[in-house]
């Protein structure tokens, strides 16, 4: 499979990466492990986790998702370094059992999470570690405007790239990343980093699919002047561009059904209006909708890896069909006149 380098970093990932959010709560410890080495046997060398997981998150289950991964650790410790294994921090709010209510970005919060993770995961390393969400106030998780009265003292960036090289330096991660940031975030942890001398970010995982292509604009820009590519993640939307949720139909067992207050931005009118639009240019062209949305994520010029969870073996094998699709330039040029009408309307 396709490698591509993140970044400054030596990181090489594979184009799709195993997405782990669903372990320890619609997946159990059995089941995440031979994900793991469905994955493996696919080619993929790529998994991202975080602190945080599985979602929703919840304080009895914080953390279990790393728990499972460090499972499969021990019992492969021959192995570890076959795959690129990326964790996260999570930002400030909602997560108020994380380290004591300390949800911030910072000197001392950073290295404990770190650590905590590594003790979860039972590895001596992490490959890349992100920043799961900026500290500081911005736009994000369906919204797209910048409201000016949420502003509030936050951890400099320089503090926190400062804090993460220094773990670098001791040898716990190989690099950092960013996730669910704006333009400015990714310009100016770039321009810090570089004014003093230290690693910049390696790469940036943001949403990406049909229904969220913000960064198709400045976004892309930066990405690709600054060689920080993305990682996408929800390319199929949560399911809504698989097709299963045409017509009104419903599965109890989707997360959209299965957790009514999660992934708002998702089931927003003009979502779903647009996710039926793009089953029908599939259709049109005889294509499965998954592979159609599949497909143009991993394509896109600033796409490393596109991020894919499923609940089943039999979902991922489903995916692996179109991991090597190209969108012909006629069912590209549908998908614009798509997107002219819906444009990105699940926000960031």
């Amino acid at each position: 499979m396709k490698k591509n380098r993140l970044g400054q970093s030596a990181l090489e990932v594979t184009k799709i990466c195993l997405g782990t959010m669903t372990w320890g709560e619609q997946n159990s410890e059995a089941q995440a492990h031979a994900q793991i080495d469905w994955a493996l046997d696919n080619q993929i060398n790529f998994i991202d986790t975080a602190e945080m997981y599985p979602v929703p998150p919840g304080r009895e289950t914080q953390g279990r998702t790393e728990n499972y991964i460090g499972a499969w650790n021990a019992k492969h410790r021959a192995r570890r370094g076959e795959f690129v294994l990326a964790s996260k921090i999570a930002g400030p709010g909602r997560r108020d059992w994380i380290r004591d209510g300390d949800t911030s970005v910072s000197a001392k919060t950073i290295p404990w999470a770190i650590d905590d993770s590594l003790r979860r995961l039972q590895t001596d390393y992490l490959d890349l570690y992100q920043i799961h969400w900026p500290e500081r106030n911005v736009p994000m998780f369906g919204t797209w405007q910048f409201d000016v009265t949420k502003e509030k003292h936050t951890t400099p960036i320089l503090d926190q790239i400062t804090t993460l090289a220094a773990a670098i330096k001791a040898g716990k991660i190989r690099a950092y990343g960013l996730s669910n940031e704006t333009c400015y975030g990714v310009c100016e942890f770039v321009r810090v980093a570089r004014e003093h001398g230290l690693p910049e970010p390696a790469s940036i995982q943001n949403g990406y699919s049909l229904v969220c292509r913000t960064f198709d604009g400045d976004l892309a820009e930066a990405s690709y002047r600054h060689q920080v590519p993305l990682l996408a993640y929800s390319p199929l939307a949560m399911g809504l561009l698989s097709g299963k949720y045409r017509n009104g139909a419903e599965s109890t067992d989707a997360r959209l059904a299965k957790f009514p207050n999660f992934g708002e931005r998702y089931k927003r009118p003009n979502v779903v209006a647009a996710a039926e639009a793009y089953c029908a240019v599939a259709d049109k062209h005889g294509l499965a909708p998954t592979a159609l949305a599949l497909a143009f994520v991993v394509n896109r010029f600033f796409v490393a890896s596109t991020i894919l969870g499923a609940t089943s073996i039999a979902q991922l094998d489903e995916l692996a069909k179109y991991f090597d699709l190209t969108l012909k330039p006629e069912v590209r040029a549908d998908i614009e006149t798509v997107h002219t009408r819906y444009t990105s309307p699940a926000g960031q």
